[in-house]
């Protein structure tokens, strides 16, 4: 028998639920086949509505776990999207990048112990939706950035906030600025992975992480998730970024970025 979490039909995500005789194990699978399963503002809608389901719900799973189909967990925002903030004012992008994130960042504030199984590449937002999980488990040759200002924009989805939060402010401000790519290994090393593991088994090593944390006392945890996180400089960071990113997406520099793509060439930033 499907649970209540699986029985809406999402275009952009699949769920998934395991049944333990300590609780339900809640799987969320990001899932957009034609690009890398990067993020829409559909996807988000989606996300939101489930995330708020389980969150009401009357029995609440003991833990969530986060990963994604297509042989990569998420490319971050989608490029039909990304034009599209080129096109609209600043206000309205401040006000549209506020909402976009709330939609996704919706998961840290889940009662529960979230997993972020990235079982292959997360870029940008995509990399920062993981930050914003409780722990994490990378694949051993997987690709991990915060490309943002390589695409001339300011880090968002809570990105400027949650890397220095995890990594502390000089490594997390060194991965926000340069943008470069690191893999699992030194994940690892750095403290943000709870384990590294081959890409055909991230999602395994989650499933036995959550079936361990279901062994923990249910009211604990959900009293721990509640004293753990801050929401109101989580917020701050965000308003700050919105309007950073709303500037950004009318500048020359972002029209060069959504062109470069396009050609498949690397951008020329002349900075305006």
């Amino acid at each position: 028998m499907k649970s209540q979490f699986e029985t809406t039909k999402y275009e952009f995500l699949t769920v998934e639920t395991e049944t333990t005789e300590d609780g339900d194990i809640v799987s969320i699978f990001l899932n957009n086949p034609t690009s890398r399963n990067s993020m829409t503002w559909k996807m988000g809608e989606e996300f939101f509505s489930l995330i708020q389901s389980i969150s009401k719900s009357k029995e609440l799973p003991r833990a969530v776990i986060l990963s994604g189909k297509n042989d990569v967990f998420c490319a971050g925002g989608d490029l039909n999207l990304l034009r599209s903030f080129s096109e609209k004012s600043f206000k309205k992008n401040r006000r549209d990048m506020r909402k976009f994130y709330g939609f996704f960042l919706s998961i840290r504030n889940l009662p529960i112990p979230v997993i972020a199984a990235l079982n292959g590449h997360a870029i940008g937002a995509g990399l920062s939706l993981a930050f914003a999980c409780d722990l994490r488990i990378f694949a051993k040759d997987g690709k991990y950035s915060f490309n943002f200002v390589r695409l001339g924009i300011h880090p968002g989805m809570g990105s400027s906030f949650l890397a220095p939060e995890l990594l502390g402010k000089s490594l997390g401000a060194r991965l926000l600025i340069t943008g470069e790519t690191f893999g699992g290994e030194f994940a690892k090393e750095v403290g943000l992975a709870y384990e590294v593991a081959e890409k055909s088994a991230v999602y395994e090593r989650a499933k036995e992480l959550a079936r361990s944390l279901t062994k923990s006392a249910p009211l604990a945890q959900r009293e721990l998730k509640k004293n753990l996180y801050s929401w109101k400089t989580l917020d701050r960071a965000l308003q700050k970024e919105a309007e950073s990113q709303a500037r950004n997406f009318i500048s020359e520099d972002f029209k060069e970025t959504i062109q470069s793509i396009l050609d498949k060439r690397e951008p020329k930033f002349k900075g305006r």
